[in-house]
């Protein structure tokens, strides 16, 4: 039990910051003050809309900006991720809130930082790198199709309607819509969107996201227009912490969800870090120090009031392309939210509704990579046909839901693959030192098979209708020297296939066993099998010589004619004497 605590410290106390992870904060910090500004800037409309799509209210998105910003920018295993709300947090937890209320989304995200923390501790994080491509892709397809139509409601200046998919509550605000046609809120998101997509092409470095936001409060206070629906009064601070939300009642039913969320915050926040690596050079992030830190910020998050966070790629690709060079940014980031909740509270209460959605939607366009999806339809079929389950999924069923999916379908492909490069062969006898005569003797009562690739599970019983069908010899040799791996299927159906040959009279001899093979044949016993008279082989002369042998004592070839000895040389008579 002390050892066991012992290691879990060791591993906790190696999971945290350390003197090295601040060095970098004094080498450029000018440069990383404006970095975190730009990145507050973008991720202010983002963290209310947001905040304001989860059901939780702007001042929701807020909070997590602020409070799991920060605590994932000091104690993540990344330089330059970014963290807070996101759209695909914000798909998940929707279903949450009207099935279980704010108070459960709170425990969702206590629940998954927990979780987080715990695959931290598990070294986890490297097997993100067995998520494919396809699925990656099909995945962020299908998250910004899901954000897109979230804001449908918003855009048009309906009340978003009752409904948990998001189809149908789109479907609903359209017919709200055609009713009683909200066009002033349509204009705005329009052009707020507009603003973002054009600006973005022309001039990149501008946080075009804010200033249409504050051109469209401008013009909504100055003009009165009604029907551009505000945010809200919002509250001038964070609130202080609390565990009011805690009902250990209902860990039960919320199991299943934290575990989604969790899931997803883990996915996400990989991802993103992945990315923040490849845009820069000598950056590589700690995937299980990054967990640790997402878990940290959404075990803090929910007490004041903020939603789940994860690691953003939009933001953390903007930290990045502004120069940011260490967690200084990232926490600017967070301190400059901080400043405006306290500051700006009542001016950020004025915003319109229609305009987040813009923003919003203008992101979701901006997700969608046109030439890797076009790049992964082009690839194989199988590749297209993940991508497009994937997203599909995503959009129709659930988004930890769709990534299992994609990963069953991506994992079944490759097996089917990797069992269609699995051959047995028949390959003719070597000759060695046989004369004509006595080579095509052998050869009618010996077959040789090569075994090439994974004799596994996906593969093995193939084989096993291949090599029961031999006819009309006495012996079968298995070359087994190229096979690269065998499981424990693999090996019960060779040991099945052995026996079927042996009771039809067959003799199977094997040769090319590897040392690292022998454990999962001799557990299933295939191997005490394939010993019997000694029909394991190193080599396959050896086998065939071994096959030889018996067949002579069995009376089916005569045995090799004695030959004279040759007269020793001069030269080996002297070795002799």
């Amino acid at each position: 039990m002390t050892s066991a605590l012992t290691r879990i410290r060791d591993r906790i106390v190696e999971l945290l910051p350390g003197r090295n992870d601040w060095v970098e904060t004094r080498r450029a910090p000018r440069r990383d003050l404006l970095a975190g500004l730009t990145v507050a800037v973008v991720a202010l409309p983002l963290a209310l809309g947001f905040g304001v799509s989860s059901g939780l209210g702007a001042e929701a998105g807020l909070a997590t900006a602020v409070i799991a910003g920060a605590l994932a920018a000091v104690f993540g295993g990344s330089n330059l991720q970014v963290s807070g709300p996101t759209g695909a947090m914000t798909v998940v937890l929707v279903p949450i809130v009207a099935a279980h209320g704010p108070s459960g989304v709170l425990m969702v995200g206590l629940m998954a930082g927990v979780m987080l923390v715990a695959l931290a501790l598990l070294r986890a994080g490297k097997y993100m790198q067995y998520v494919p491509a396809p699925v990656v892709e099909g995945f962020t397809l299908g998250i910004a199709c899901v954000i897109g139509l979230q804001q449908v409601p918003n855009a048009l200046g309906v009340p978003k309607p009752e409904g948990e998919r998001v189809l149908v509550v789109t479907w609903r605000a359209l017919e709200e819509f055609a009713k009683d046609p909200n066009w002033t809120a349509v204009a705005f998101a329009a052009a707020v969107a507009g603003v973002m997509l054009i600006g973005a092409r022309l001039r990149p470095t501008v946080p075009f996201s804010i200033l249409a936001v504050i051109a469209a409060t401008v013009v909504a206070q100055t003009a009165g227009l009604d029907a551009a629906t505000p945010i809200g009064d919002l509250p001038s601070g964070l609130p202080a912490p609390s565990l009011s939300f805690l009902d250990l009642g209902s860990l039960g039913s919320l199991l299943a969800p934290a575990v989604a969320v969790a899931a997803l915050a883990a996915l996400e926040s990989l991802l993103s870090a992945s990315v923040a690596d490849g845009m820069t050079v000598g950056q590589r992030h700690d995937p299980d120090r990054e967990l640790l830190g997402q878990g940290l910020a959404n075990i803090a998050a929910p007490l004041f009031g903020g939603v789940p966070a994860t690691g953003a790629i939009a933001r953390t690709a903007v930290n990045v392309r502004t120069g940011a060079g260490s967690r200084l940014a990232a926490l600017t980031h967070a301190a400059v939210l901080a400043v405006i909740v306290f500051a700006a509270a009542p001016l950020v209460s004025k915003i319109p509704l229609a305009a987040l959605a813009g923003v919003l939607l203008a992101t979701a366009i901006r997700m969608v990579e046109v030439g890797s999806l076009r790049a992964m339809a082009k690839a194989t079929r199988a590749d297209a046909l993940i991508l497009v389950l994937t997203a599909v999924a995503t959009l129709a069923l659930d988004l930890v839901y769709a990534v299992v999916l994609g990963l069953m379908v991506a994992s079944a492909l490759a097996l089917r693959a990797v069992a269609k490069q699995a051959r047995l062969d028949q390959v003719p006898l070597d000759r060695g030192d046989h004369s004509a005569e006595e080579h095509a003797l052998l050869a009618e009562h010996i077959v040789a098979y090569r075994i090439d690739g994974p004799l596994f599970f996906a593969a093995a019983h193939r084989f096993l209708l291949e090599l029961t069908e031999v006819a009309d010899v006495r012996v079968v040799i298995l070359r087994m020297s190229r096979v690269t791996t065998i499981d424990a299927t693999g090996a019960l159906v060779l040991k099945d296939a052995v026996e079927k040959l042996h009771r039809r009279g067959i003799a199977v001899m094997t040769s090319g066993i590897r040392p690292g093979q022998r454990q999962v044949l001799d557990s299933v016993g295939a191997l005490e099998l394939l010993r019997l008279d000694g029909h394991e082989y190193a080599t396959t002369p050896e086998a065939i010589q071994g096959a030889r042998t018996r067949l002579e004592c069995a009376g089916v070839i005569p045995p090799p004619p004695a030959q004279s000895p040759r007269p020793l040389t001069e030269e080996a008579e002297e070795t002799v004497r």
